[in-house]
């Protein structure tokens, strides 16, 4: 799966205590030639390692045991390398495997737990900022589940719809003198009224950044009709051909998607500036890593490729790299910035990226406080 389909519901799911032991295998990965080349070899020496800490592990039974070897083997086999992201974790339990590739790097880890290891994915989702596309004419409204890297069509909430076809009706016609224009005609703004709906109930379930694309006498009536329309963030002003393309929407969308992230990042600057003029700000990883866990952090702002392997002393945030990283020692967290993202989305906060070098002066993660 992608990072943007971790639904709320999908997750809670995933954080359910489970039958010691559930599985998490996470790893990076690459999406070109010649670094993928490795990804193979890692990911087997991972499964090797995930084997020997099932045989040596005296509280998982020979059948759970070759249960859940044979669950890591199928995912092993349906990981497709040519959908490789910057990042593989492998959720198994001796009744099912689950494959996620995401757009956002993890350390090599195998964990043995009674709940799966999550934050990867949360960091990820979070990172991937999804949104929603509806293409809509007077006659078919097709939504589309987008990150920056990648549309796909999402078949939920009653979507794609096309409008019931009425037979031509020449009595009709005669009547008003010509044939009526689609976007006056009754029947077109009853199917807008119901893509209406539709929308609004998937943004209710599942709360994201609209755009909107079609011709302007489309966009006006279902904005007249209804209210989902008034929501959207970006509008692009162009008739969509039903066999277009994910790839080829992305394109069209480029425009309209770059200017929402130079709104966006301008708008969490001046947020932050006004922390500031109110004392209420936190910079650096330590200082936000406190924030957070006592559930100060209101907002919290990272560079996209911020990550960072630290030692907990006293409470405290030690930055640590090279030789002196032992990822044996229990004080060590090599995911530390994913853990914080995790943290800060279960304490309420908002978390947002960033371009790296935003905020360079801050060390690379910035916080409003509530308090």
């Amino acid at each position: 799966m992608d990072a943007d389909a971790l639904t709320a519901g999908l997750l809670q799911e995933l954080r359910m205590v489970k039958p010691y032991p559930a599985l998490s295998l996470t790893m990076p990965t690459h999406r070109r030639a010649p670094d993928n080349a490795q990804d193979a070899v890692r990911l087997r020496n991972l499964v090797a390692e995930a084997g020997a800490r099932l045989e040596a592990d005296p509280a998982v039974t020979r059948e759970v045991r070759t249960a859940i070897k044979e669950q890591l083997d199928r995912a092993v086999t349906e990981v497709d390398p040519r959908r490789a992201l910057d990042a593989l974790v492998l959720l198994v339990t001796p009744d099912e495997h689950r494959i996620w590739q995401l757009p956002r790097t993890a350390p090599e880890r195998v964990v043995l737990s009674d709940t799966y290891l999550t934050r990867n994915l949360v960091a990820a989702k979070a990172q991937s900022q999804p949104f929603w596309v509806l293409t809509v004419s007077g006659d078919r409204a097709v939504l589309w589940s987008g990150t920056a890297d990648a549309l796909r069509e999402e078949r939920t909430g009653g979507f794609p719809l096309t409008a019931p076809q009425e037979p031509p009706n020449p009595q009709r016609e005669e009547r008003i003198g010509d044939t009526p224009s689609t976007f006056s005609d009754e029947e077109t703004r009853t199917f807008l009224r119901t893509v209406d709906e539709k929308l609004r109930t998937v943004l209710a379930e599942e709360p994201r950044p609209l755009y909107l694309m079609g011709l302007a006498p489309a966009l006006a009536l279902l904005e007249e009709v209804g209210e989902s329309a008034k929501s959207a963030v970006g509008r692009v002003t162009k008739g969509a051909p039903a066999d277009m393309s994910a790839s080829e929407l992305l394109k069209e969308m480029r425009p309209a998607l770059d200017e929402r992230q130079r709104r966006f990042a301008a708008e969490i600057d001046g947020r932050l500036d006004e922390a500031r003029g109110r004392r209420a700000f936190a910079g650096g990883l330590d200082e936000v890593w406190a924030a957070v866990r006592e559930g100060r952090a209101g907002l919290v702002a990272v560079e996209e490729h911020f990550q960072q392997t630290v030692r907990v002393t006293d409470e405290h945030l030690e930055p640590v790299s090279g030789a002196a990283v032992d990822l044996t020692d229990a004080a060590v967290r090599e995911d530390i910035v994913d853990e914080l993202v995790e943290a800060a989305l279960d304490s309420g906060a908002d978390v947002v990226f960033l371009p790296d070098d935003s905020l360079t002066e801050h060390g690379r993660i910035a916080a409003t406080l509530r308090y």
